[in-house]
């Protein structure tokens, strides 16, 4: 398995990957296969750029190309390093941009007829079959993937990134599903504490030991003061961060926090909490004046030092904010990156010798657990840290230097 295959299991995706066998794909024919599948197939471009073409033909544009050398340019284009399966309307893109002054009149009429001829039309066609090897080919590599129903009006572009509208990810879905867990076990235990009764059994007090910790060692230990009103926004963020760390163990899952529009989104809530509270404390102009600290210097030398240390302070505010967020992306993926590299190995020795050696499968068997233990400490760990620095940094906003 090449390097690039393995990495693609821990990137957000539009789908849920489990074994082949739970479940297959048994399409018959190409108008049974989803949007984005038939879209990125060959067949399918190819039919697209035809039809664009004697659509713009019929329309009388002038200064085309004969259809031989269009759909000829066509797929050498495709062939070249970064467009494999891109469409023909982003071809028509390509030459509008290199024409001189991007003033190709049909090729600009033609990126806007592609929507005309869409996936709908394609398999609504009567003339079209693909053939038993490719549809079976195509079941093959669908089967354990489980697309994630979109929106209408979104379109997916493949299954890794989407063309246009609101696309639903597995990440999303995991986040809400981890919200959703927060709210049930959090709910259930406030219940309990406004009735006055105390944790019974182990799992009521493994959460209470976590809730006690943050507000007493985290949360009141490095704000100074008026911390109770932050104990709430650090719980969640612990929790939060914790529940989409651990997913990523589950097989089949994945950890959102492995990728970095969560982790920076995280941290940027992060510098919003901790402004607006310092807004909140010194003033909307005060907040930022808190950035620079106290100093008795004279009014000659003030004037010149003050702004230098005002930017370079809101620099480091930004910085650390940014830094919170990719520290925690660095900690998950690295750990995944590992244990995939371990198992690609695996997989590669196994292609080469056509069989893995028992000691040989033995010392990678291990040597996954082990991984996966130090993958589960370090969910807690970096999902502990993210709240440490969070309360020292909003500690830092709402107080003055």
């Amino acid at each position: 398995m090449a390097a690039d295959e393995i990495l693609l299991h821990i990137k957000d995706s539009y789908y849920f990957e489990v074994p082949g066998w739970l479940w297959r794909h048994d399409h018959k024919t190409h108008a049974d296969f989803p949007d984005v599948w038939v879209r990125l197939d060959p067949d399918f471009q190819m039919w697209q750029a035809k039809q664009v073409y004697h659509e713009l033909e019929t329309s009388g544009e002038t200064g085309m190309p004969s259809e031989h050398d269009f759909l000829h340019d066509y797929e050498h284009w495709t062939h070249l390093p970064g467009n494999h399966g891109k469409p023909v309307k982003r071809y028509f893109a390509h030459l509008v941009e290199a024409a001189p002054e991007g003033n190709l009149a049909w090729a600009k009429a033609g990126e806007e007829m592609t929507t005309l001829h869409s996936v709908a039309e394609y398999r609504a066609a009567k003339d079209i079959e693909w053939t038993p090897t490719k549809i079976q080919g195509y079941n093959n590599a669908l089967s354990g993937k489980i697309l994630i129903p979109q929106l209408p009006g979104t379109k997916l572009r493949n299954l890794y990134q989407k063309e246009s509208g609101f696309a639903i990810s597995k990440f999303m879905v995991i986040e809400v599903f981890v919200a959703i867990i927060m709210a049930i076990i959090f709910i259930a235990y406030a219940r309990r504490v406004s009735k006055g009764q105390l944790p019974k059994g182990w799992f009521w007090n493994l959460i209470d030991v976590f809730i006690v910790y943050l507000r007493q060692d985290v949360a009141k230990a490095n704000i100074h003061h008026g911390a109770d009103k932050f104990v709430p926004i650090l719980w969640t963020l612990f929790f939060f961060i914790l529940g989409c760390n651990l997913f990523g163990l589950i097989p089949w899952m994945g950890s959102p926090t492995g990728s970095i529009s969560v982790t920076v989104t995280l941290a940027v809530a992060v510098l919003f909490i901790g402004m607006g509270a310092g807004a909140k404390e010194f003033g909307a102009l005060g907040v930022w004046m808190n950035l620079v600290p106290g100093m008795e210097l004279p009014t000659a030398i003030s004037i010149v030092i003050k702004p230098m240390m005002f930017v370079i302070e809101l620099l480091g505010l930004l910085i650390k904010h940014a830094v919170l967020g990719v520290r925690l992306l660095a900690n998950m993926v690295a750990g995944h990156v590992v244990l995939l590299a371990i198992m690609g190995l695996a997989i590669e020795i196994q292609s080469l010798s056509g069989v893995i050696a028992w000691p040989v499968g033995l010392v990678i068997l291990i040597g996954c657990v082990m991984l996966s233990c130090l993958e589960l400490f370090v969910a807690f760990l970096q999902a502990y840290i993210f709240a440490l620095l969070s309360a020292l940094f909003i500690n830092s906003e709402t107080h003055s230097h």
